[in-house]
Parts: structure tokens; C-alpha cells; sequence
């Protein structure tokens, strides 16, 4: 029997990805539910191809282009939080989330009280509301599988022992861009500099995210999460090859590592098989005569501070990495709009982590909770800004 699949976040480079795999192994899957941001165009050209069952955008006033598009269609289809919503709560077996930034932790959520196996692609779910989604992924029987590569090949790697045998795990970068740039170089760094990734092809954010190393340090209070060790556990590397995604450091000096050619599909398809291996067509084998050698580099905090602000954050624990997330995407799109230097970025997220360090001690005991703090975060973060480039 074929399993339902819903994919939030359907027109962006990891839903792209999970609809490529479900239209190879039609037989398998079929799809639910899709939800795209404001492309009413693109998801409903999408809808059709995979003959999903609803469609919804979360930007509400697109929904009358959306339904237009799927004119005649029969796909029933919506806009605004309430669709979003709707989309979630329609029957699946998996749920991929896969919408970018605090934005997803809602629609996120709502799958993982409904008991769903929740593929998470949404790594600020967890950097947010981290507590709050595991004690309730735990009370609603839901499953969580890491669709990150390196989380999702940490969690295949953890097949060879229990977490109290693991000494230390390690997550690894492929040092973005910016990796052999000197701190004068990067500190000049325009957008499309900082968003031209050497291996992954992601979106802006996400790509800038890399750039900074923040991609990393989200990561690692991801993996805090998922696998229940602290900061003190938990490292990331630099491996430009983007071969080895993950190491699991044994107590007796043993080390498993998830090795896989940089192919999102691969970490997707492991969550979408449940346990078991789905092949992937016009995907890479990894031939290791081929790559000749792998190297691996130490992260040069300097030059990339938002690892060391991040790494801050899950040392403090509390609300400082919700606080983090927030100002972290307000100073991201001040850069993409010029209006601050690239280390602006660091410069901003730390002023406010510092600024909210003695309000918020405790972390959300919910999503509602995440998501007052996140408003609250970003209004002063946004309130920060021309002092910063006053300063600058």
C-alpha cells in the first residue's frame, strides 16, 4: 500500500529534491499535501505533476493567483495560515518540513502533535523550540527523522551503538565561499559573494547562513536536540569534499562516519524509505580512488564569529538560541538588502543576544511561547539596526 507523503516547503530546493524521489518510486508514495510560500505559479505547476491532493500557500494574498493556476485541476487548494494549516492536518504517513526559518515552526509542529513521522528539514524548529518539539514529539507518539545531512548521517551512523557509548559527535562544513578568503577579503564580501555555495545549491538565506558558519552552529544546537548531548559533545569541522557529513566518536576510540557524494536526495530518501534503501536515479555513487584524497580543517573562529556566537547560545541554553535565530535573519536580510558589511551579520545577533541575556533564562515552554520571544527579538534586532551602520 502506497504510503502519503505531504511536503511543506514543496518549491524550495529540499522540496524539489522529496518530489523528485516520490516521482521515481510512484508505486510507493503518493502525495498528500503540498505547501509553497508565495509562487502560486510554481506550486501549482507542481500540484499537478504529482496529482497532490491539496495545495496551499502561505502567503495569503497569492491565493487567488494559486487558484487560478489550478483552474479546473480538481486539487482543491488555499491560502494563508488556515490552509497551511489545513494542508498539515490532511491525512499523511510523512510529512516533510522543509519551510525555511521560524516560519516553519508552526505548520512543523501541528504535524508532530497529530502523531505524523515528521521529516525535519526545518532545523530552527528545533534551534527555537527544541525542548518544546522533543517532550512533545515524545507525548504524541510522532516520529522526527533528520533530513540535514549531517544529522541524518549521524542518526545512521548511531546504528553501530547506543548514544551512552558516544564520546563526542562531530558535524561537518564545507567552509562556504569564504573558506580561504583572509578576514579583510570576507569583511568586503558582497551578497552574491557570500550566496555563491561551492557545493550545495540551496536558497539565499541558507547559502548566506553557510557563508557565516551559522548554518553550523544552527546545527549544532539541532543536534543538541535530536540526539540529547551537550555542548560540550558536540563539534564541527571544515572538509571542503562535503564527502564524510558526520563522525560518531566511541568511548573505546572507535569512529563511525556517514559518507555519502553531497546529494540531498540521499539523506531524504533514507527518511522516506522507513528503514528501508530506495535507489535513486542519476545519483552519484561515491568512488573514493575517484576523490583521491579527503582533508579536513579546523574552524578559524575569527573569521567566521557566528559559530562561536551559536556555540554561545547552546552553552547558555534558555531562550538565547530562539533570541539567536530571530536576530540572525533580520541582520541576514539587512545584508542581502546592503545595508550592513557582512560581519555586520555577527555584529548584530551578538548585541542582541547580549541584550536579551538576563530576560529570557528559561526556554519556550511551547511554539506560541518561541514565537513571542522570536517577535520579540527581531523588533529590537530591527530597532538596532541604524545604530549599527551609524557605527559602522
Amino acid at each position: 500500500m502506497a504510503l502519503t507523503v505531504s511536503v511543506l516547503g514543496a518549491t524550495g530546493s529540499i522540496g524539489r529534491s522529496t518530489t523528485d524521489l516520490l516521482a521515481q518510486h510512484a508505486d510507493r508514495f503518493r502525495v498528500g499535501s503540498v505547501v509553497g510560500g508565495r509562487d502560486a505559479q510554481a506550486l501549482a505547476k507542481l500540484a499537478r505533476e504529482m496529482k497532490a491532493e491539496f495545495a496551499a500557500l502561505a502567503e495569503e494574498s497569492a491565493g487567488p493567483a494559486l487558484a487560478e493556476a489550478l483552474s479546473g485541476s480538481g486539487i482543491p487548494n488555499g491560502a494563508g495560515e488556515s490552509a497551511v494549516l489545513e494542508a498539515v492536518a490532511r491525512e499523511a504517513d510523512i510529512v516533510v518540513a522543509a519551510v525555511s526559518g521560524a516560519a516553519g515552526l508552526k505548520p512543523t509542529h501541528a504535524a508532530l502533535r497529530l502523531g505524523r513521522t515528521v521529516a525535519l528539514a526545518n532545523k530552527e524548529s528545533l534551534v527555537c523550540a527544541g525542548e518544546a518539539f522533543m517532550r512533545d514529539a515524545a507525548r504524541y507518539n510522532a516520529k522526527l527523522l533528520p533530513v540535514d545531512s549531517e544529522h541524518n548521517a549521524l542518526a545512521q551512523a548511531l546504528g553501530h551503538g547506543p548514544v551512552s557509548d558516544v564520546a563526542k559527535m562531530t558535524i561537518t562544513a564545507s567552509g562556504g565561499p569564504f573558506r580561504t578568503w583572509t578576514r579583510e577579503r570576507i569583511a568586503a564580501a558582497t551578497a552574491a559573494e557570500a550566496a555563491a555555495h561551492p557545493t550545495w545549491s540551496m536558497g539565499m538565506k541558507i547559502n548566506i547562513d553557510s557563508a557565516s558558519l551559522m548554518n553550523k552552529g544552527l546545527e549544532l544546537i539541532e543536534a543538541h536536540h535530536l540526539f540529547g548531548l551537550g555542548h560540550d559533545r558536540l563539534d564541527a569541522i571544515v572538509h571542503p569534499q562535503s564527502i564524510v557529513h558526520g563522525l560518531v566518536y566511541w568511548l573505546d576510540g572507535a569512529v563511525t562516519a556517514g559518507l555519502a557524494m553531497p546529494d540531498m536526495r540521499v539523506p531524504i530518501a533514507h527518511c522516506l524509505g522507513l528503514g528501508e534503501r530506495l535507489t535513486i536515479a542519476r545519483g552519484r555513487p561515491l568512488d573514493l580512488a575517484a576523490a583521491g584524497s579527503l582533508t579536513f580543517e579546523p574552524v578559524d573562529e575569527a573569521r567566521f564569529p557566528c559559530l562561536r556566537i551559536a556555540r554561545a547560545a547552546l552553552r547558555d541554553g534558555g531562550a538565547a538560541p530562539t533570541v539567536m535565530n530571530a536576530a540572525n535573519e533580520i541582520a541576514v536580510a539587512a545584508f542581502i538588502r546592503g545595508e550592513i558589511p557582512f560581519y555586520g551579520i555577527a555584529d548584530l545577533v551578538e548585541r542582541t543576544c547580549e541584550h536579551f541575556s538576563g530576560i529570557h533564562r528559561t526556554a519556550p515552554e511551547d511554539v506560541d511561547a518561541a514565537l513571542a520571544i522570536d517577535a520579540e527579538a527581531r523588533a529590537w534586532s530591527a530597532q538596532a539596526l541604524p545604530r549599527l551602520r551609524a557605527a559602522g
